[in-house]
């Protein structure tokens, strides 16, 4: 993320016609701290400054959010669902991994990766003996921002709302929407 010059932010903000009391109240900040900030005069967090700048892109109305770009179907297994099951359904997908689901909540994932790291003869075995650490979750009005953070280091991010799964992210939906 490129930091935003104090005068980057005053541009910005005038260029939508906001005053700094409503870009404040939009970031949920001071205006005397915008005023500040815009002046040259205080360096502020990095979690303020970026409360600001998602304040002035929701202003623009270009905030994507993971509701907007989340695959509503999520392909899943069950912890009781047979490795085989698993590998099937992977493989109709074409997908190299899956969300493992139980009554509506993530509760793990299971890859191609995790199959053949558990050695021959896995098929008969329930998916919970192989599987891995759930996907990270985050809720549909997560910015598209802090879920690409996410797929720097997860290979998917689930869309959950009242702790069930209601999405899936991958980077390919990410290209898909931002393309």
């Amino acid at each position: 993320m490129e930091l935003p010059t104090p005068q980057d932010l005053r541009e910005r903000r005038t260029g939508l016609d906001l005053t700094q009391s409503e870009l404040a109240d939009r970031a949920d900040v001071s205006q005397p701290l915008i005023a500040r900030i815009e002046g040259g005069d205080v360096d502020p967090r990095l979690s303020t400054l970026r409360r600001i700048v998602e304040a002035l892109d929701e202003a623009e109305g270009s905030v994507l959010r993971a509701g907007d770009v989340m695959h509503p179907e999520v392909i899943n297994v069950a912890p009781d669902d047979s490795v085989r099951q698993a590998e099937e359904r992977m493989d109709e997908a074409a997908y190299s991994q899956l969300p493992v689901i139980q009554n509506g909540i993530p509760v793990g994932s299971i890859s191609h990766g995790d199959i053949i790291r558990s050695g021959e003869d896995v098929g008969d075995l329930p998916v919970r003996e192989v599987m891995s650490e759930s996907f990270p979750s985050v809720s549909p009005d997560a910015t598209v921002g802090e879920v690409r953070n996410l797929l720097d280091h997860y290979k998917a991010v689930m869309v959950t709302e009242g702790g069930e799964a209601t999405g899936i992210i991958t980077e390919a939906d990410l290209a898909r929407q931002l393309s």
